[in-house]
């Protein structure tokens, strides 16, 4: 490990707004604030988001400062990501974000039930092979609905035609509600909220080779059973910086 990355975990180790639990500690004394992030952390009452796989954490501070009436958990398992977002919510005194680094599958240990109010998924990795590591699949939707509140609404800001086609598909086989869905954000003739104008370091990256963004959002009730569609999609033709380069963008 670089001397980079141990000096950014040893300073998230003093900052007040980073929790880090191994998972020993977590399932040997649990989490202290499990259903009572509001109250002990927070200060209040005020609905909890969370951004998973939160990266540098610009959705959880850009939504933070744009909502004060609500508070915001940036999660990632990657801890010398995070330790931007981290450093601007220290240093800027944004008093309703906060970071968890931790494994996504562990939510139901930092959360009880109906403590969450939405949950932001921004630019996962796709696992176009793994449907069960697939960010927006059924797996995953049974576990969300075991901290979100019963019809409480789900977002995916994504650059893959896989991921979206998928999710898509999804939300339409089960029979969720949908709130918004647009292919092509940033030229949807509907226009983009300041919301969802909150860009990350890597969106800006695929902006910037001509990829479009597209975004999906829905309610996840409690009570729908879920099954994964039997459908097939194309596999995207095109692999982040860091697996490869761009393939073919005029087909993204």
């Amino acid at each position: 490990m670089g001397k980079n990355k141990l000096r950014k975990f040893s300073e998230m180790e003093s900052m007040d707004c980073v929790f880090q639990y191994p998972f020993g500690i977590l399932r040997e004394k649990g989490f202290p604030m499990k259903g009572s992030w509001g109250r002990d952390y927070f200060g209040n009452d005020n609905p909890i988001v969370l951004e998973l796989g939160c990266g540098k954490g610009e959705y959880t501070v850009g939504l933070a400062e744009r909502f004060p009436d609500k508070n915001f958990i940036g999660i990632d398992i990657k801890g010398a990501r995070m330790w931007t977002g981290a450093c601007q919510v220290r240093d800027r005194s944004i008093g309703n974000a906060a970071f968890l680094r931790t494994s996504i599958e562990l939510l139901p240990h930092f959360f009880a039930p109906d403590e969450v109010d939405e949950i932001w998924i921004t630019f996962p990795d796709p696992q176009m092979k793994k449907v069960t590591k697939r960010l927006t699949g059924t797996r995953f939707m049974a576990l969300y609905r075991q901290v979100l509140r019963d019809n409480g609404i789900v977002h995916l800001k994504s650059d893959s035609p896989f991921l979206y086609t998928y999710t898509r598909y999804m939300v339409e086989h089960n029979g969720l509600e949908k709130v918004t869905d647009t292919a092509d954000l940033y030229h949807d003739p509907q226009g983009v909220s300041d919301i969802l104008n909150i860009r990350t370091f890597y969106e800006q990256q695929w902006l910037d080779r001509g990829l479009t963004i597209k975004y999906i959002s829905w309610h996840l009730d409690h009570a729908t059973p879920l099954s994964e569609p039997e459908v097939e999609i194309e596999p995207d033709t095109y692999r982040s910086f860091s697996r490869g380069e761009l393939q073919c963008p005029d087909k993204c």
